[in-house]
């Protein structure tokens, strides 16, 4: 079984956040939208700029690291999430691919779940691409669909989601 341990993030890992998303977005979503529409939305969403605004704001983020054979932890994925309409949404969960499959990603979104519960919200929400194969990770831990919709984020850009919702 693999040894898995999350840490609160902070302003000294938006590298690793950032280079996260970078590594992964092209298996996540290289099928689904343009490459174009990729670098678009990590520059919008992963700048370090970007990601101190998140941190400063109320997006707690929180990184997975695994126990390596020579003992030596290995940060794999993160997550974040905030407060938003009485719940708290989970903004994002990502593990790089060679990690996918060890429970990192479980982990994170245990994590959220807990610091949910723990500010007192009823549930956790979140927004998936309708073609990310994450829909189906969500669907068996109890999340249910709520509605779909498509989001201008601009420069003809859109985001075509399910919001999806886990109530405790």
């Amino acid at each position: 079984m693999t040894e898995i341990q999350i840490n609160q993030a902070g302003l000294n890992d938006r590298d690793f956040i950032r280079s996260v998303s970078e590594r992964t977005w092209p298996s996540t979503y290289g099928h689904i939208i343009s490459q174009a529409q990729i670098n678009f939305m990590l520059d919008w969403m992963y700048s370090i700029e970007s990601l101190e605004k998140q941190m400063n704001t109320g997006s707690e983020f929180y990184i997975a690291s695994i126990k390596k054979e020579n003992g030596i932890w290995d940060a794999v994925g993160f997550c974040s999430v905030s407060p938003e309409d009485g719940a708290h949404k989970l903004n994002k969960l990502y593990v790089l691919p060679a990690a996918q499959g060890t429970g990192a990603g479980k982990a994170l979104l245990n994590k959220c779940i807990e610091v949910a519960k723990a500010a007192g919200s009823n549930s956790l929400f979140l927004q998936v691409n309708k073609l990310n194969n994450a829909y189906t990770f969500y669907l068996k831990k109890g999340f249910i669909k709520e509605l779909e919709f498509k989001f201008d984020i601009g420069n003809g850009f859109y985001m075509d989601d399910y919001v999806m919702r886990l109530n405790f």
